[in-house]
């Protein structure tokens, strides 16, 4: 958190068809007064977008596009350095905590093509020392020379993928890799990183809790410090929405997400958000920005930003498509929306993010990222307490075990 001071005349140049060219008045209105009044701006983080993939999972509803023949590395990353240059208005003075690289599979860049992006990054804003800078990777795409590079060039945390080490449900959630595959991964991970993230998922197609159990033993023996497990969900516009599989019924998944808990919790780990555990002091520290609704620039195709201002906080998104997304770059203008939270919508926006934190959030939170008093919703908060949904006092407000297990409910109450 740094506290808000008057921002300067280092403002954009006049607009122009020119890459490095920025829209003065873009920004400019984001500085007027307005219905909030923040007395500190929340933590800055970067999220960088890799849009293309190997194949589409039939689960994935993220961002991503399959690779057809093949994609201009360097097109797209002078595309982020443009964005990110049209960018530096909005956070000036503001230094980035953490960094993450996300798609897609941005493992599919080159040693090369990463090293430049993390140059750029670095020329172009005030990267603490500590930084936690991570990139999401596809066991599919491992080389151990690349990731040896990857390291070199300044990634010090992995997101690995990996989904399942069952050959079979890995061929029915469309993956590129086989379980030998996704322990070599692993292997290679560990030589180079002493910090990496495991996804696992259950309740996938036809499995077992014996299955399950395997799954998340075989992960644990890798002694990873964090891990994000999963229940598979059929979104909205996937495939599997569309030709949904059969899936283990609510019983048989309730099954192995209380087995799942109960192992991680002798294993050691924490589970300090819904789906995440770690090792003590091993927390994602660029999810637990989201979480406390925290602000993060998102740069790339399909990139979203939220980002506060001393009276408003601002939603961006940029185009989806990788070729809209870089022709409105060459326009000066990536973004494809661009709109201020009303004031009614900020409570349920931090209330969604926040109570997912299983321990919990301080009041004083509440007020230090909305600019709103916490009288706002007291109505709100008096009603999920008399549901048996949160615990509060003068300190603390976090969601019960009935509000863990109901957290859609809980969440619910704060909408407008």
């Amino acid at each position: 958190m740094i506290p808000i001071k008057p921002v300067g005349s280092a403002t954009a140049p006049k607009k122009s068809a020119e890459l490095s060219d920025i829209p003065q008045d873009v920004f400019a209105q984001y500085l007027t007064p307005g219905a909030l009044h923040l007395t500190a701006l929340p933590p800055l983080s970067l999220y960088v977008h890799f849009p293309w993939c190997v194949r589409k999972c039939p689960y994935c509803d993220f961002n991503s596009h399959e690779v057809k023949g093949s994609f201009d590395e360097q097109a797209y990353l002078q595309a982020l350095r443009a964005d990110l240059e049209m960018s530096l208005p909005m956070i000036w003075g503001r230094r980035i905590h953490t960094v993450f690289i996300g798609g897609g599979t941005p493992s599919l860049m080159s040693a090369a093509g990463v090293d430049r992006l993390l140059s750029d990054i670095r020329t172009l804003l005030p990267l603490d020392a500590d930084a936690e800078i991570t990139l999401e990777a596809n066991p599919g795409t491992f080389e151990t020379e690349k990731f040896k590079s990857f390291r070199a060039s300044g990634i010090n945390r992995l997101s690995i993928g990996i989904q399942s080490f069952h050959s079979g449900h890995l061929q029915a959630l469309g993956r590129i890799h086989n379980g030998d595959e996704a322990r070599r991964a692993i292997d290679i991970a560990g030589n180079y990183f002493d910090n990496f993230n495991l996804d696992l998922m259950f309740a996938l197609p036809s499995q077992t809790l014996a299955e399950s159990a395997c799954d998340l033993e075989t992960a644990l023996s890798f002694a990873p410090r964090h891990l994000s497990l999963y229940h598979l969900t059929m979104e909205p516009n996937t495939y599997f929405s569309k030709f949904p599989p059969a899936l283990p019924d609510e019983d048989s998944s309730a099954e192995m997400q209380e087995q799942i808990h109960a192992r991680m919790e002798s294993a050691g780990y924490r589970n300090y958000e819904v789906s995440a555990y770690a090792l003590p002091g091993h927390e994602s520290r660029h999810n637990l920005n989201y979480w406390n609704f925290g602000d993060y620039l998102g740069i790339g195709a399909g990139a979203h930003s939220k980002l506060s201002f001393p009276h408003r906080v601002v939603r961006q998104a940029r185009y989806k498509q990788p070729k809209a997304y870089m022709d409105a770059v060459r326009t000066g203008n990536p973004a494809q929306e661009a709109n201020e939270i009303v004031v009614n919508d900020l409570p349920f926006e931090f209330m969604l993010n926040a109570l997912r934190l299983q321990s919990g959030f301080p009041v004083s939170l509440f007020q230090e990222r909305t600019g709103l008093l916490l009288n706002r919703i007291e109505k709100q908060l008096q009603q999920a307490e008399a549901k048996g949904l949160i615990y509060r006092d003068h300190a603390l407000i976090m969601p019960t075990e009935k509000g863990k297990l109901f957290l859609n409910d809980l969440q619910e109450i704060f909408l407008p």
